[in-house]
């Protein structure tokens, strides 16, 4: 989200068959989708798995945040490995942490808790992006 208007890529984990992959996945669209639509674009983690040009070309030219399920960090090792311009580093664990009343199950569908867990990660997703465009100058979304 420079001064040219570009909009922060957000590569959520694939982590599939895993609870906190799903809350990774769901919190990033409710964050490119709910919260910050007009600043924020989902990239596929499978697309730059697979090199697709546009997905790389992505976290080349915009900032990238990445939201991890798993110790593994594989959106963030794979976004560096693309030449990505990585801002931040999210680990749901770590947000689990501090919110360890929201416990997650479920992988296709997520129960209730694991759901606002999502949208937890997500808000706090979204702050600390405006943090980052008025450390910029620029203005809240």
């Amino acid at each position: 989200m420079s001064a040219a208007g570009r909009r922060v890529a957000v590569v959520p984990c694939s982590g599939i068959g895993k609870s906190l992959g799903t809350v990774s996945r769901e919190a990033a669209y409710e964050l490119c989708d709910v919260l910050r639509p007009d600043a924020t674009q989902l990239v596929a983690l499978s697309k730059l798995v697979l090199g697709d040009a546009e997905a790389r070309e992505r976290v080349r030219a915009n900032a990238a945040v990445t939201i991890d399920g798993c110790k593994q960090m594989c959106a963030a090792k794979l976004v560096k490995h693309s030449g990505g311009n990585l801002i931040r580093e999210v680990a749901v664990f770590e947000v689990f942490r501090n919110h360890k009343d929201l416990k997650p199950e479920g992988i296709a569908e997520l129960n209730p808790e694991g759901k606002r867990l999502a949208r937890v990660l997500a808000k706090e997703i979204a702050e600390l992006l405006d943090e980052i465009r008025l450390d910029e100058g620029g203005q809240h979304a």
